[in-house]
């Protein structure tokens, strides 16, 4: 059964970047859509950013014109470019594709 995995979490100061990257571990066919979503425990989880494939994306307003959300149809990839990392409460983002979720990677920016 084809997973997706997230790979590119980790421990950040304030204000450092990470890249997140989501690969399937087959083959997805015609992902329409990409998208990461962020989860604190505890509560619901949160559209961060999504691509379609036009191209088109959409970000939810606390991470505008810092996240940057890619996708390499090519190689069946799709990556989140995160900067300026705010000190937010630890979360796990999760990649998703049609019906498709990942495990999550763990980030936790520190002030």
């Amino acid at each position: 059964q084809v997973q997706l995995v997230e790979s590119g979490g980790g421990s950040v100061q304030a204000g450092e970047s990470l890249l997140l990257s989501c690969a399937p571990t087959g083959t997805i066919y015609n992902v329409f859509t990409w998208g990461w979503y962020r989860q604190v425990p505890g509560q619901n989880r949160q559209m961060v950013a999504t691509i379609n494939k036009s191209g088109d994306t959409n970000y939810a307003d606390s991470v505008v014109g810092r996240f940057t959300i890619s996708r390499d149809d090519a190689k069946d990839k799709n990556y989140l470019q995160m900067n300026h990392l705010s000190p937010v409460n630890p979360a796990v983002y999760y990649c998703s594709a049609c019906t498709y979720w990942g495990q999550g990677t763990q980030v936790t920016v520190s002030s």
